[in-house]
């Protein structure tokens, strides 16, 4: 008998409405913010590929600079649609020529390569639990930790990631316990622990309060 293989949840539509009730009523502090920046919309691309072909151009990037490049960048594909196997066929010259370092061509091409091969495929990691997704993403040069996590969270939408790299995490969690200085992150894992298991949508929280001046 085969097994059986659960696809971990997304958070979407009521999922999210129900993780939102949930830290209200767990948290007031952070309840007021909710209250303040209103229901969680994460958007993000739904391509795993093309999700992380863009974060390997915005690397290191501003995001005028980057948004700048990835449209050129497109422009290089049939109807502005990035594949894996038209991107292993361009030229590190074409690929220069919209902008992107040698590095950033490398990291890309690798990418290109382990979809077209199979080794990796975004039907697949969507099967994966999320260290999982985490420990196949980042064995490619050119996506750290914090790649991976920023792609669970936009792309395949998981409910429980806490991306305790982020400076934009830190801040918030700094101005919403009025902290003297940034959490390490021992501490900062601490503190998430009383969202779990919608730290994703505390995150996006603590994102949006700060970008809004909603926290503090």
């Amino acid at each position: 008998m085969p097994s059986m293989q659960v696809t971990p949840r997304a958070v979407r539509g009521l999922a999210a409405r129900h993780a939102i009730e949930t830290l209200r009523a767990a948290d007031p502090v952070l309840g007021a913010v909710i209250e303040r920046a209103g229901p969680c919309r994460i958007e993000g691309r739904r391509d795993a590929f093309i999700a992380l072909a863009e974060a390997i151009v915005h690397q290191q990037l501003s995001m005028k600079a980057a948004a700048t490049i990835w449209k050129r960048f497109e422009g290089l594909f049939t109807g502005g649609r990035v594949v894996p196997d038209v991107l292993k066929r361009l030229s590190s010259q074409r690929l220069r020529g919209v902008g992107l370092s040698r590095q950033k061509i490398r990291y890309l091409k690798s990418l290109a390569t382990s979809f077209e091969d199979g080794t990796l495929g975004g039907r697949e990691l969507r099967r994966l639990g999320d260290e999982e997704v985490i420990e196949s993403l980042t064995r490619l040069p050119g996506i750290g930790r914090w790649t991976a996590e920023m792609f669970l969270i936009f792309c395949l939408k998981r409910p429980d990631v806490w991306p305790v790299d982020d400076l934009g995490l830190l801040k918030g969690l700094k101005r919403l316990f009025r902290l003297r200085r940034l959490p390490k992150r021992e501490k900062a894992l601490a503190l998430g622990e009383r969202w779990r298991p919608y730290r994703t949508v505390a995150t996006w929280y603590l994102w949006r309060g700060l970008d809004e001046g909603g926290i503090g």
